[in-house]
């Protein structure tokens, strides 16, 4: 083992640091986007920051895929609850029908954070875009990702916290 004193904790104290090191690294993250944002506008960070996503999550969702030994093509639901920051935001998956689940990002630290220390809204559309198409592509090239909802977008009631997107499956998977 890597690190023996992680043996001796109890699965509460593992799970505990799993959160802070989650909260850690999504803290790092914001502090790096808000620092190019001031040097570079929103704009240019967004660019660079989906750039720097399409990669990360291709990487993220192969070790997730074998940490969790999921064969290709198959899991996408279940790995999706083991996402970097997937203790930390709350997602929830609905159905319209038997192949297509609608992910909803029911509570998005990065927006509450934003929002309380009132900076300006992060237009998360155009990463979400390439964030879940990369990990679902990575998954089973056959999904399809539809985003129905994310901001800059006029958001209904029902996706004020962050935003919608629809998973559609492909090929009878």
């Amino acid at each position: 083992m890597k690190n023996p004193e992680l043996e001796e904790l109890s699965k509460e104290e593992l799970i505990d640091i799993i959160e802070d090191d989650e909260k850690n690294r999504l803290t790092h993250d914001g502090l790096w986007f808000q620092a190019a944002e001031r040097a570079l506008g929103m704009e240019q960070t967004v660019k660079l920051d989906t750039e720097a996503r399409k990669d990360f999550t291709i990487i993220e969702t192969k070790k997730i895929m074998k940490r969790l030994n999921l064969p290709k093509n198959i899991g996408l639901e279940e790995a999706l609850n083991f996402r970097m920051y997937g203790t930390i935001n709350r997602l929830r998956i609905e159905r319209s029908n038997d192949k297509t689940p609608i992910l909803k990002m029911i509570t998005c630290r990065v927006k509450a954070a934003r929002k309380k220390r009132k900076l300006e809204y992060f237009p998360c559309k155009p990463v979400g875009i390439v964030e879940y198409f990369y990990f679902a592509y990575t998954i089973d090239y056959r999904i399809k990702t539809i985003p129905i909802a994310a901001q800059p977008d006029y958001l209904p009631e029902e996706f004020t916290v962050h935003g919608n997107l629809k998973l559609k499956n492909r090929g009878g998977v």
